[in-house]
C-alpha cells in the first residue's frame, strides 16, 4: 500500500471518528459540554499512552526530545501551538450542545481553504487541473454560503483562522505525530484534572449515573485514535489532498447538527453543501487515478 493511499484512508477514518465524537456532549448528559472536554482531555491521556505503547513510539519520542535538546527557542515553538488545540478541542465538545454545531462545521469548511492557501504560501505545492476544479467548486460553496449569511459566527472564525497555525507550526518542525499529541495532552491534561477535582460536578454525576464511566473510557480511545489518523494523514498526504479530504468532516458534522441535535437548517445551506460535494468527488476521483496510474521506472 504506498504512502498516498494510507493517508487517503487514514484521513476518511478520522474524519468519521471526529463526526463521532460531536455526540458525546448527547451521550454524557447531564455534564456540561467544559465538563465533556475536561475528561476528554485526562482519558485521551491514558489512550494515547497505550497507543504509543502498541506503536512502539518511545523511541521517536526519546530521540525527538534529543533533538529538541536545551534549545529553549525549539522548545517554545513545540509547546507554542498547544493553546490553539486545547480551544479547539474544547470548541468542538461544546458546541454541539450549546447550538454551534453548523457554526462549527462552517468553519471546518473554511478550514482547508486556509491551509492550501498556507501550503502554496510556504510549501510551493501546485494543483494540477482537476484539483483546480475541485477547489474551485469548493470556494463556490463557501461562498454561496458567505453570502447568504449575516455575520461570521465567532465559533466559525476561531476553527478556520487559529487551526492551520497549529499544523503548519508541526508540520514545519517536524514533531512526530503521537509525540506532539502526548506533548500537548501532557500540559493540558493536568489543569483539566484540577477543573474536574476543584470545579466541576461531573464526579457526583458519575456516582449518579455510573454508566458513563463507559463513555469516558471510549471518549478517550476515540479522541486518541481521532487525532493520530488525523495527523498521520497530515503528515502523509500534500497539504492540497490534506485538506480537500478535510471537508469530509464538516459534511458529517453537518449530518450530525441536522439529523442528531436537531439544529435549524435553511434551505440555501444545500446549494453550498451540492457544491462542496461535486469538488470532493473530483478530489477522490483525481486521488484514484493517481493512484492507479501505471509508475514509470
Amino acid at each position: 500500500m504506498s504512502i498516498m493511499t494510507k493517508g487517503v484512508l487514514a484521513a476518511v477514518c478520522s474524519n468519521i471518528l471526529f463526526a463521532m465524537l460531536f455526540l458525546y456532549g448527547l451521550w454524557m448528559r447531564p455534564m456540561t459540554g467544559t465538563d465533556v472536554f475536561a475528561w476528554r482531555m485526562v482519558a485521551m491521556l491514558f489512550a494515547l499512552f497505550a497507543l504509543m505503547n502498541m506503536t512502539r513510539s518511545w523511541p521517536a519520542a526519546r530521540s525527538f526530545s534529543l533533538s529538541v535538546g536545551t534549545n529553549w527557542k525549539r522548545c517554545l515553538l513545540v509547546v507554542m501551538p498547544t493553546p490553539i488545540l486545547a480551544s479547539q478541542l474544547w470548541l468542538f465538545v461544546w458546541a454541539p450542545v450549546n447550538g454551534e454545531g453548523l457554526n462549527v462545521a462552517a468553519g471546518y469548511f473554511l478550514f482547508p481553504l486556509a491551509m492550501m492557501l498556507a501550503g502554496r504560501i510556504w510549501f510551493q505545492e501546485r494543483l494540477n487541473r482537476l484539483q483546480h476544479w475541485a477547489v474551485a467548486f469548493a470556494c463556490a460553496g463557501v461562498a454561496w454560503s458567505l453570502l447568504h449569511s449575516a455575520a461570521f459566527s465567532w465559533a466559525t472564525v476561531w476553527v478556520f483562522a487559529t487551526y492551520p497555525v497549529y499544523y503548519l507550526f508541526r508540520r514545519g518542525l517536524g514533531v512526530p505525530s503521537l509525540v506532539g499529541l502526548f506533548i500537548d495532552l501532557m500540559l493540558i491534561a493536568p489543569f483539566m484534572l484540577v477543573y474536574i477535582l476543584t470545579q466541576s460536578a461531573s464526579l457526583d454525576i458519575l456516582a449518579a449515573h455510573p454508566h458513563l464511566w463507559f463513555f469516558v473510557v471510549l471518549l478517550g480511545i476515540n479522541s486518541a485514535v481521532a487525532m493520530y489518523l488525523n495527523l498521520q494523514a497530515n503528515g502523509q498526504l500534500p497539504v492540497a489532498v490534506f485538506s480537500m479530504l478535510s471537508y469530509l468532516e464538516p459534511i458529517l458534522l453537518f449530518v450530525v447538527s441536522v439529523t442528531l441535535l436537531e439544529e435549524p437548517l435553511e434551505a440555501q445551506a444545500l446549494v453550498s453543501y451540492g457544491l462542496i460535494w461535486i469538488g470532493l468527488c473530483i478530489m477522490m476521483y483525481n486521488g484514484w487515478r493517481s493512484m492507479t496510474k501505471p509508475q514509470i521506472a
